[in-house]
């Protein structure tokens, strides 16, 4: 994960001081592009550990077109609550609870989940069920499947998250909002862009998360897998994760862990998440920032 460290040298050598939405203040550097052949090994980070496990169910959750954080709270994965608690803060029903306590009532009271889980028409949403100016409600997602198995050579393989009708009842507007497929010899690439790329905490979760995006379609259509590209807009580093940066870069980077994904899927909503296994993963300890909301 070379391609990684260097974006990170590059926004700190090169970047910009530039003030942001979240008040946190950034180092940002304008268009950025890295490269990974995903048939040397799964990309994920090995200079900090990645929960993997988190990435694996908030795709499902993409998949599925899910929308509502109760999926997420229940298998374990904290990383969307700020935005709905921040809301839940300024209604009527607040209690002084905790993030914590949130999360729980959103677990186990389905009233209260739908009332105060909901991110809106998020990633899920747009991939799955995008309405059009004509109110026709396009599955982007599988339509692109279908399509790499009858026309691979397209050039129009591509699902976009991007509604501007839409992005005021999201609870934040897509960061990654448009991926493309090209195929090849055989073998299925993506190509994402990203138009603000969180680059300590968000972007190891977005490399892993379309990586993996691109092996689960490129078993269904019957492809080898080629390579993950990934194009950012705004890359930027928060200044309170200046120290984890170089903590980070610190390090020296380990061998690429190793993908297997189980059974034999056919439809992109036939994976669960007991089908993958990572093996081979060596990396270095985690290391803890926090979420700019």
């Amino acid at each position: 994960m070379t391609q990684y460290l260097e974006l990170c040298r590059t926004v700190l050598n090169k970047g910009h001081l530039k003030d942001d939405r979240t008040k946190t203040g950034t180092i940002s550097y304008f268009g950025y592009q890295m490269r990974f052949n995903l048939s040397q090994g799964f990309p994920l980070l090995t200079t900090k550990k990645v929960h993997l496990h988190s990435v694996i169910h908030e795709l499902l959750w993409f998949i599925r077109g899910d929308t509502n954080i109760q999926y997420l709270v229940k298998n374990g994965v904290r990383i969307w609550n700020e935005w709905p608690f921040k809301k839940y803060t300024q209604s009527k029903d607040y209690q002084d609870e905790t993030i914590e306590e949130f999360a729980q009532k959103i677990a186990t009271d389905d009233e209260f989940a739908q009332k105060y889980g909901n991110l809106g028409p998020v990633y899920g949403k747009q991939w799955r069920a995008f309405v059009g100016g004509d109110g026709k409600v396009v599955d982007q997602l599988q339509k692109v499947i279908e399509e790499i198995k009858v026309n691979p050579t397209s050039r129009r393989l591509i699902v976009n998250a991007w509604h501007p009708a839409y992005l005021k009842e999201m609870a934040l507007p897509p960061c990654h909002l448009l991926f493309q497929f090209y195929v090849n010899d055989g073998k299925l690439s993506c190509m994402l862009y990203q138009r603000s790329a969180d680059v300590f905490l968000g972007v190891p979760f977005n490399i892993a998360s379309y990586a993996l995006l691109t092996l689960m379609v490129a078993k269904i259509t019957n492809l080898e897998v080629g390579e993950f590209v990934h194009t950012m807009g705004d890359a930027h580093i928060y200044l309170n994760h200046l120290e984890q940066v170089k903590k980070q870069l610190s390090r020296t980077p380990r061998e690429l862990p190793k993908m297997i994904i189980h059974g034999n899927q056919t439809n992109i909503l036939d994976f669960k998440y007991e089908d993958f296994e990572l093996a081979g993963y060596n990396p270095h300890p985690a290391i803890k920032a926090k979420v700019a909301v």
